[in-house]
């Protein structure tokens, strides 16, 4: 085994030179997700499970976690002197911390949480921006996906996983619970180019394009239809788990834009979930885009903007773009 598998999370930020007051903003980032990983192990026996009357910026109802989670990350990076302001999914409006902060943390606090009430699989998905001095605290929000400084996610499932980048490749850490403390397990992340698995919610036939529409039926018509390939599914109705199989083994992960107005500009949020996974997945080889054009060039006009997105093995996104013309 390379000795890499045996360098924890701190070591891996001290020999990669990462920034300090940035390094500082990303460790409070994973002592809130063991905190979070903590809690959900014991959410059903503590009664933790279920809705809050009460909902999110989207106007979807909140689970009872997705709260807790989204208190604990929002209290743990206010008492960060480096970040500047806080941007969740969970929240209407920024969160303004340290004044004299140089980062911008965007978060959506518990992805997947619907599968809460069935012990299935979420995570946290987060982003980290350089702060601007604009005077308008969403602007620092508003930049292309190009603009982040890191992004990652932690998943909560078997193994508690930690995906992470800084703009030069992709790193998964495991939690070793008995230390607290992430170890590497996978320095040389690379996605497949190929693929013959696709990740996506069939569920949503009738409302798709007839493009995307045509993209999907050839898929499933297998080695007998125009691909001449046969496809497996795989879908968990959490982005967070749907991604990291797409990292692990390669595949293609879809959410395309549809007919029902509340999906017709997409169904994902740009700033929370879209961009920080295109820039993950872009750092371990792979492509990810809108309808159209890449995740992270994508200048957001908005704070909870929601975005098709079509990401993962390079030659097959091309493909599925291709039908998308």
């Amino acid at each position: 085994m390379n000795s890499l598998h045996f360098k924890s999370f701190e070591n891996f930020l001290l020999s990669s030179a990462i920034e300090l007051d940035l390094a500082s903003v990303v460790k409070d980032i994973i002592a809130a997700c063991v905190d979070i990983s903590g809690i959900l192990s014991h959410s059903t026996i503590e009664g933790l499970t279920g809705s809050v009357d009460q909902q999110n910026s989207s106007g979807e109802t909140q689970k009872q976690l997705d709260v807790l989670s989204n208190q604990i990350l929002k209290d743990k990076l206010r008492l960060n002197k480096s970040v500047k302001f806080i941007a969740s999914e969970e929240e209407n409006n920024v969160v303004t911390a340290a004044p004299a902060g140089a980062y911008a943390v965007a978060f959506d606090p518990l992805d997947g949480s619907t599968n809460i009430d069935v012990n299935g699989a979420v995570g946290t998905i987060f982003s980290i921006l350089p702060a601007l001095n604009d005077g308008h605290p969403e602007a620092s929000f508003l930049q292309s996906g190009n603009h982040q400084l890191c992004a990652g996610y932690v998943l909560y499932g078997p193994a508690t996983q930690l995906v992470i980048t800084f703009g030069k490749g992709t790193y998964i850490f495991t939690l070793q619970a008995e230390a607290n403390m992430f170890m590497l397990t996978d320095a040389k992340v690379t996605i497949a180019k190929q693929t013959s698995e696709f990740s996506l919610n069939m569920a949503n036939t009738r409302y798709w394009k007839r493009e995307f529409g045509n993209y999907v039926q050839h898929l499933l018509d297998g080695s007998g239809g125009p691909r001449q390939k046969s496809y497996n599914m795989r879908w968990t109705g959490a982005m967070v788990a749907d991604i990291h199989r797409v990292i692990c083994r390669g595949g293609i992960f879809l959410y395309p834009s549809d007919k029902r107005e509340k999906v017709i500009s997409g169904k994902l949020r740009l700033i929370y979930e879209a961009s920080p996974m295109a820039l993950i997945i872009e750092n371990c080889g792979g492509s990810a885009f809108d309808e159209r054009t890449s995740l992270l060039s994508i200048v957001p006009t908005s704070l909870h903007q929601k975005v098709p997105v079509i990401a993962g093995s390079t030659n097959e996104v091309h493909t599925c773009l291709n039908y998308m013309e």
